[in-house]
């Protein structure tokens, strides 16, 4: 997937990468500093309150993700014993992952807004600053939209995970249990059959980037 991209368009290539090593790092701070905001260092402890990416990315995570077009970084490690009130805290240090990609997505089209298009295209295509802009915008609203997903192990599940437990404890149940299988075998299906569950849902969201940017 993005190997292939790289080694088709290697300026492509590069700008999606490094783009994804920051947002995924960026992701992972917001929880590591979400949660030591609120009471638990656990994560400050194991060196996660950073934005260096050796402290976030997983080697297999990051492998499958230039390889197969999907993968992870390490999860932050959260204590709720640290916390004053566990659920709606975990719900907090959940939804500062997906918030944090949305920050940076308001950002970058607030950057193109102002530059202009003038300043971004040249004869009708992305030059190079407008390209790194789209591209940065479009990964942390992909990865911020799809880790909103109420399906374990995204954020999502934990931010929704507490109403779903109060109006269909069973579906609650069976979302903590299969959620896993049900991400992967979407996945999965997605790579195979060229059908994407998952495109169809973030893919709204691309068109609302090309409006925050003016285009």
């Amino acid at each position: 997937m993005i190997l292939n991209l790289f080694l088709n368009d290697p300026q492509v290539g590069v700008v999606l990468i490094l783009s994804l090593v920051f947002s995924l790092s960026f992701h992972e701070f917001a929880h590591a500093y979400t949660a030591h905001r609120l009471g638990d260092n656990t994560a400050a402890y194991q060196g996660r309150l950073t934005l260096n990416p050796i402290a976030h990315l997983d080697p297999v995570g990051s492998i499958m993700l230039l390889v197969a077009g999907f993968g992870y970084a390490k999860p932050v490690p959260v204590n709720p014993t640290n916390l004053i009130n566990p659920r709606e805290d975990m719900m907090k240090i959940a939804f500062a992952g997906p918030l944090s990609n949305f920050f940076l997505v308001l950002c970058s089209c607030l950057i193109m807004r102002v530059m202009g298009a003038d300043n971004l295209f040249v004869f009708g295509n992305f030059n190079s600053i407008g390209l790194t802009l789209y591209l940065f915008a479009t990964i942390n609203m992909t990865l911020g939209v799809f880790n909103m997903i109420p399906i374990y192990p995204l954020d999502g599940g934990q931010i929704f995970g507490g109403y779903f437990d109060r109006v269909n404890p069973q579906l609650s149940y069976k979302l903590k249990v299969y959620g896993p299988q049900i991400l992967f075998g979407v996945i999965m299906i997605g790579i195979f059959t060229g059908f994407s569950i998952i495109s169809i849902i973030i893919r709204p969201f691309h068109d609302l980037v090309n409006i925050l940017a003016g285009f």
